[in-house]
């Protein structure tokens, strides 16, 4: 689908520029500091993941990860009632088989598409965060939960298993008998126990999900994108790995910014005792 710019009546917020539609359910608002909110709004369905849905996400994420000047992604609803409860069933209930294998690498690359984002990565969630919806939560970096978010991965109470990353997130989250439990049991979990659990990072009022989320994405797009881009990827290529090789993996990423203009400004700013003009190289 070819993107249209959205001007809300009255003209864009301040601090924002115009929207772009991905789809009819898919918006890109992009703000002034290089934040770029990622806007799901399928209201009837409350965002469930339909596949002009996913693909709308992993189209916009493709492109979002070839912008340098996009320095972090935040990830939201438009929905009043949910983030997103997952995957569309009324859909897969009238797919075939085969179908439902054509559809397959399109669901992935909406959820791989989050994931692989190379800047930090924000969800602003409330509501029902389900299935396939607490997947796109998972795959970012910090997620930003409201007093009424519900998570949960529910899927084997329908007779499936987690397909967006879920088996291989939740345990990097919450450990491996953590995750079982929860994956086993289908349970639903309310924002208390979620930020107990680790399951969110925070929880704030009702309401303030978004505000919240993008508050903290300024504060994380003030510093380098250079920076930022490769400590994400130090973070998460060293996940998992045995110490010695971890550090071989930050030394390689220290070495990508270590000679960079970013770095270059960084310490003339400092030195200067005034704010940093990243050049973004």
């Amino acid at each position: 689908m070819t993107s249209k710019s959205v001007v809300p009546e009255g003209g864009a917020p301040e601090g924002v520029v115009p929207q772009t539609a991905e789809s009819e359910f898919l918006a890109v608002r992009r703000h002034e500091d290089g934040v770029v909110e990622l806007v799901m709004d399928r209201p009837k369905a409350m965002n469930a993941v339909s596949t002009g849905m996913a693909r709308a996400l992993g189209d916009a994420c493709a492109r979002l990860a070839a912008d340098a000047s996009v320095r972090v992604v935040v990830l939201s609803s438009a929905v009043e009632r949910a983030f997103c409860v997952g995957a569309d069933l009324k859909e897969r209930n009238a797919m075939s088989d085969a179908e439902l294998v054509r559809q397959r690498p399109t669901t992935r690359g909406a959820y791989g598409g989050v994931l692989e984002l190379p800047m930090p990565t924000i969800a602003a969630v409330h509501g029902f965060a389900l299935g396939g919806g607490f997947e796109l939560a998972l795959a970012c970096d910090v997620i930003v939960a409201d007093e009424t978010a519900v998570v949960g991965l529910p899927e084997v109470s329908v007779g499936v298993i987690p397909g967006g990353g879920g088996t291989q997130l939740l345990p990097r989250r919450v450990g491996a008998a953590r995750a079982a439990e929860l994956i086993f049991t289908a349970r639903r979990v309310e924002a208390p126990e979620a930020l107990e659990l680790g399951l969110v990072d925070s929880v704030v009022a009702a309401g303030t999900d978004r505000e919240q989320a993008l508050a903290l994405a300024g504060k994380m797009a003030a510093n380098s994108p250079v920076g930022l881009r490769a400590a994400k990827r130090a973070l998460r290529l060293g996940h998992g790995m045995d110490l010695a090789a971890g550090l071989e993996i930050e030394d390689a990423a220290w070495r990508t910014v270590a000679f960079s203009g970013d770095r270059a400004e960084g310490v003339a700013a400092f030195n200067e005792k005034r704010k940093p003009r990243w050049p973004g190289v």
